[in-house]
């Protein structure tokens, strides 16, 4: 059990680590490194990959951004085997819906209890 603490510690922070490379060393803007994490995400799904890393650390690989573009990929991928071309919109929106209005509602509440600055 410890050891499956210490590999999600490290993998999770790797993925971290690369985000903030691409911050500091990169000078790519945080939409940028959002959008390049979450596409590689998706990429790595595409090609079976990220499953396999999810398997082997756990929440170092569901709780990063690039874990979206995971869920992303998956949930199109599965729904096009049921439903074929119209799965594949289908699909990942109802995967990911949960976690895109949870954003907007604890952003929303967020802005009502903190004075937003924009």
């Amino acid at each position: 059990m410890l050891a499956m603490f210490f590999w999600s510690f490290v993998i999770g922070g790797l993925i971290c680590v690369i985000g903030q490379l691409l911050f500091d060393v990169a000078k790519l803007t945080p939409g940028h490194t959002l959008s390049l994490l979450v596409v590689t995400g998706a990429v790595l799904d595409g090609f079976g990959l990220y499953e396999p890393l999810v398997d082997f650390a756990g929440a170092g690989a569901t709780i990063p951004i690039t874990s979206f573009g995971n869920s992303l990929v998956h949930g199109a991928l599965q729904d096009a085997k049921a439903h074929g071309i119209i799965g594949v919109l289908t699909g990942m929106f109802q995967v990911t819906s949960s976690g895109i209005s949870a954003a907007i509602v604890f952003g929303f509440i967020g802005a009502l209890i903190f004075k937003p600055k924009g």
